[in-house]
């Protein structure tokens, strides 16, 4: 059971030694579900295909779910184009699915590309994941593939989503690209 009162979001950097066990544990799960489909190096090398700058403001962000001191959640967004934030790095503990945390993380990633000034999010996950792809048809994300089809032939699995309607306004007018407002860490 999910116990809100101590769960907190924790905006920080993927070299933060609390990220250390998403990032072992995203490496094992997609090494166990693909090996060396993708990549001859495994997960490791597509976990460290982006710099961690590219996960911090202006343009991104790197967040954290901890709960009485331990990661159990945490995803990222990056710069894709001026209107869009791309997900990545969505996880939760292994131990403690099925309780709404990936559906939480969503939440909150969503709302803070907004409050970056993104409109669009975009992300992709892989066709050995059907947790991740069911999760996102069912919270309003759009498949850019065709669901009837089998999803290796696609490989990575592309959706997307408009959170226009989460954007603040900005004095009356459309918001004009990418801006920061500064998550407060409750740790």
């Amino acid at each position: 059971m999910m116990n809100d009162m101590s769960d907190t979001f924790l905006y920080t950097t993927p070299l933060d030694p609390r990220a250390k066990p998403l990032i072992d544990e995203l490496i094992h799960e997609y090494d166990s579900r693909y090996g060396t489909y993708f990549n001859a190096e495994g997960a490791a090398a597509e976990l460290n295909r982006y710099p961690p700058e590219a996960f911090a403001p202006p343009h991104g962000n790197f967040l954290l779910l901890i709960r009485n001191g331990e990661t159990i959640g945490g995803g990222a967004f990056k710069h894709y184009d001026d209107r869009t934030a791309e997900f990545k790095r969505i996880w939760t503990r292994v131990d403690l699915r099925r309780q709404g945390l990936a559906r939480k993380l969503l939440v909150e990633l969503e709302a803070q590309a907004a409050r970056q000034g993104y409109t669009r999010i975009y992300l992709t996950t892989g066709f050995r994941q059907p947790e991740a792809v069911g999760l996102y048809l069912n919270y309003g994300y759009t498949a850019l593939f065709d669901t009837s089809a089998d999803p290796e032939i696609y490989k990575s699995l592309p959706f997307e989503k408009d959170i226009t309607h989460l954007v603040p306004p900005v004095f009356g007018t459309e918001v004009a690209g990418p801006r920061l407002r500064v998550a407060a860490a409750n740790l």
